[in-house]
């Protein structure tokens, strides 16, 4: 597949409208409005290393390469102390190995689209949020939001166990400083990190003197069961190693009501996936355009906008049938890549094996497999992370 790379030939407002395209919500546009003549944008996503990748992470890959195709500069947070602070969904142990596993995968992610990556860079969160300076600056912040705030931001992004940890509070507040840490224009996410956003826009101008940023958010794409698409939700998520057969009866099991809409998954994933993949693999890189055979016709129906695709759908000429496929044959030629590389690649099995060890697939004993699991080590490093400690890898990726 041809690498997504920027387009010379768009136009600052081109630019603009591919940045925007396909969002819930932005805050600020008039940033963007004013950067984009002037030099690339700096924008950063960030992405708490806790359960496995798996399909819905698609959507800020495809969103990832219209930046790059608008000329951004991308950074990618693998926001590893987030994890560790989201009750406890990465422990202490596996903190490194997820993040090794997360770049892993998501390298393989954008790759599988067609990212040309030499505009996007890996930040680890551990890489600045434990030096002397982030530590005062956050206790700055501290003195200037209150508790109420701070949790209420979280409170769609932090999982919490009864009363709210004071960790629940320390989160959104982390965040907000890493967009001046990251030195960015703009932070991409999900729709679900509103409250967040907005506790930003409000609060670091006045707070530190820190330069208010905008912010695009992204849907909250459904999962198959109709909700929303989550790592501890067997049912309502495809894994990204899942192989062809296992995602077409996956998905053949989805929830995809004949004329519904609303909360519908699959036409979810042609929304924000394959259509506007669809452009970026076009000759002039403006052109969506997704092929099928409509029931009762002969000649294959081309649809150039997702208006078109609910128009389809709403008269049941596109039925639950033919969206499932869409989506099948999309997604398992997605994932093929990722696969692929993952099977051949022993250090990323082992890898995988140590970030998540309570995970189905069996980690091999020293007792009956010595030889690998020295392997396994090898390639994961022989001393475990430990934050007290102060052995977690800084470097940046």
């Amino acid at each position: 597949m041809a690498a997504v790379t920027s387009s010379p030939s768009l136009t600052d407002e081109e630019r603009f409208e591919l940045i925007v395209t396909n969002l819930q919500d932005t805050i600020r546009p008039d940033i963007i409005r004013e950067i984009l003549p002037t030099r690339p944008l700096k924008i950063y996503w960030g992405t708490a290393t806790t359960g496995r990748p798996h399909a819905a992470y698609f959507v800020p890959s495809i969103k990832i390469a219209q930046f790059l195709r608008a000329g951004c500069e991308v950074t990618v947070l693998l926001a590893d102390l987030h994890g560790f602070l989201d009750a406890d969904k990465a422990p202490e142990g596996v903190l490194e190995f997820r993040a090794q596993y997360y770049e892993r995968t998501i390298r393989a992610m954008l790759t599988a689209v067609g990212v040309d990556l030499k505009n996007l860079k890996f930040v680890r969160g551990n890489s600045y949020q434990l030096t002397p300076q982030y530590s005062r600056d956050l206790l700055r912040l501290s003195k200037r939001v209150s508790v109420h705030d701070a949790v209420k931001a979280s409170s769609e992004i932090v999982k919490s166990m009864g009363e709210p940890a004071m960790a629940d509070g320390i989160y959104p507040m982390m965040q907000l400083l890493d967009e001046e840490y990251l030195g960015v224009d703009a932070e991409f996410g999900g729709i679900d990190q509103r409250k967040t956003f907005a506790l930003a826009n409000d609060t670091l101008s006045k707070a530190l003197g820190f330069k208010t940023r905008a912010h695009l958010m992204n849907p909250m794409v459904p999962g198959l069961s109709g909700g929303k698409m989550s790592s501890s939700d067997p049912k309502s998520k495809i894994d990204l190693l899942d192989d062809g057969n296992t995602i077409r009866k996956k998905i053949a099991k989805a929830f995809c009501a004949p004329r519904q809409v609303e909360g519908n998954g699959i036409l979810a994933f042609i929304q924000h996936v394959l259509l506007p993949l669809s452009q970026l693999k076009s000759s002039d890189g403006k052109t969506a355009a997704l092929s099928v055979t409509l029931k009762d016709e002969t000649e294959p129906t081309v649809f150039h906008s997702f208006a078109d695709v609910i128009k389809a759908y709403e008269a049941d000429l596109l039925s639950p049938q033919l969206a499932k496929k869409i989506v099948q044959e999309g997604l398992a030629l997605l994932t093929a890549s990722i696969r692929q590389e993952f099977e051949q690649d022993e250090e990323w099995k082992a890898l995988s094996r140590t970030a998540y060890p309570d995970s189905a697939e069996p980690a091999p004993t020293q007792a009956k497999n010595g030889k690998q699991n020295k392997q396994n080590k090898a390639a994961v490093s022989q001393t475990e992370p430990s934050l007290l400690a102060g052995e977690i890898d800084g470097a940046r990726k």
